[in-house]
């Protein structure tokens, strides 16, 4: 970043209550590209309750995301796991524009001491129980968009499936991103390129791999739901006790589908989309 705008936003954004203006992101590790934003955390000092707050400017022709911070959730980045697992990468490579009495240098010194230790465990495995229940529903309407071959829950449930399961595994895995769009790397070297989960994942985002092409919505939707139950069981022995009827219900779900449960004149020959595993997964009807 220039000298002359890191500057200029130290004189935009300053104010009596802020005591660090840091820089995120791909300007602060250096690998910005002409369209990257200029990502701004002001720490301010104020009530424990101050809610956070995301301002997006122009300015000498960049956009600029501003957003303020107080210190009630910088607590929050280093004792929920959900809020850890998207922050603490990050801070460790921030740059700090302007720091009064070291309050940001003390952050980063945290984040680049913190430990994912079992108290942290423990909440991430139930955060991520209660994730698995309530995508549950995207399920649903991918089970209901494949009969249908309803559009919409077909989308609904891509997103659930794919997204949402990744910001699962991100979680209960202790995976801190080194920034947000680091996320399908990263994440897929925690699991291992080479696993099932990664390769329905992939599939389930609309990415064709070498010498395929692009999987339709209807193979990414059912690569979504079968991702679903790799996942369920990959977290067997962290689910909550009252959350694993949920999950069980979905595979049993997946085992139960023969092929003529998408049959309708719309549809072509249902193949077999996945076997791995114990039993019959979902499967994908194949349009004519």
């Amino acid at each position: 970043m220039r000298d002359a705008l890191a500057s200029a936003l130290i004189e935009r954004f300053d104010g009596p209550d802020v005591k660090a203006i840091v820089l995120m992101g791909s300007h602060a590790r250096g690998d910005a590209g002409p369209y990257s934003d200029v990502d701004l955390v002001r720490f301010i000092s104020g009530p424990g309750d101050l809610k956070a707050e995301t301002h997006n400017y122009l300015i000498d022709e960049c956009l600029v995301v501003v957003n303020d911070r107080g210190s009630a959730e910088v607590e929050n980045w280093f004792s929920v796991p959900e809020e850890a697992s998207n922050v603490i990468g990050g801070l460790c490579s921030a740059r700090p524009l302007l720091d009064r009495d070291q309050t940001f240098a003390r952050i980063q010194s945290r984040a680049r001491s913190f430990t994912w230790d079992a108290s942290m465990q423990q909440k991430a495995d139930a955060w991520a129980s209660r994730q698995m229940v309530g995508w549950i529903e995207e399920v649903h309407k991918g089970l209901e968009g494949l009969r249908r071959n309803d559009l919409g829950r077909l989308l609904n449930a891509r997103h659930g499936c794919s997204w949402g399961l990744s910001r699962v595994v991100q979680v209960q895995r202790g995976v801190l991103l080194s920034g947000d769009n680091a996320f399908y790397d990263e994440l897929a070297d925690a699991v291992g390129w080479d696993s099932e989960w990664v390769r329905l994942r992939r599939i389930a985002f609309g990415i064709a791999g070498e010498n395929e092409a692009a999987p339709s919505l209807r193979e990414q939707v059912t690569a979504g739901l079968n991702l679903y139950v790799v996942t369920a069981e990959m977290l067997v022995g962290s689910l909550r006790s009252e959350d694993e009827p949920f999950t069980q219900r979905v595979e049993a779900l997946g085992e139960g589908i023969t092929p003529c449960a998408f049959n309708s004149p719309d549809f072509g020959d249902t193949q077999t989309f996945s076997s791995f595993g114990r039993g019959r997964r979902f499967r994908s009807s194949a349009r004519r």
